[in-house]
């Protein structure tokens, strides 16, 4: 059986990598054909956002001397800054309401598995928790909103995502979220598909 020569194999390679490159950076799909990685990268590069919108609302809750909750900002691991601010109920019941917005400007926490960035912009997106029987008590929320995505991934991604968990009182007297606690459900919904999530923080 004959061989195949070194160089036939280095230029298949390479248009293998080439391919991929080109492939990894198109818009998204207008087909109707789903792309079920694709549409899971568009979520997980949010996924540590997640985590972050929840802690800069306790943030701004405990800042708060009115109904207004002071605005909260963090910058992304990559880039761009994340925005938090919105409304929460006064007075000395240990139920409260926060009705929030979340705003993302270039935002970016590094490429998802090392190798796939997405840059996400928009909102405000809405953000609404519920505290209960603070300072050890519950919390249950929800967040909906749209980002648009550049980078690897282009076109828009929209959360609809539902959150539950735990409070407690931190050394400073503090409300935070207990770690371990948090449970995310919901979807992710592109150009690409939806994709199912299912994440604990």
């Amino acid at each position: 059986m004959p061989s195949i020569s070194r160089s036939i194999l280095v230029r298949a390679a390479t248009g293998a990598l080439l391919s991929t490159l080109v492939l990894g950076c198109q818009p998204p799909p207008n087909d109707g054909v789903a792309d079920p990685d694709s549409a899971r990268r568009a979520y997980l590069g949010l996924d540590r956002a997640v985590d972050r919108m929840i802690k800069l609302g306790f943030d701004g809750f405990n800042a708060a001397s009115n109904a207004n909750i002071p605005e909260q900002m963090e910058a992304g691991e990559l880039s761009g800054t994340m925005v938090v601010g919105g409304k929460v109920d006064q007075g000395a019941s240990n139920n409260k309401e926060m009705d929030l917005q979340v705003t993302l400007t270039d935002y970016s926490d590094g490429p998802v598995e090392d190798m796939f960035d997405v840059v996400y912009d928009g909102g405000p997106a809405l953000l609404d928790i519920s505290l209960r029987d603070l300072p050890a008590g519950t919390l249950t929320g929800s967040f909906t909103g749209e980002f648009a995505m550049t980078g690897e991934l282009g076109g828009v991604v929209a959360l609809d995502l539902d959150i539950s968990g735990e409070t407690e009182e931190a050394p400073d007297g503090t409300i935070r979220r207990k770690a371990g606690t948090i449970h995310v459900v919901g979807t992710a919904t592109s150009d690409y598909g939806v994709f199912e999530i299912d994440v604990s923080l």
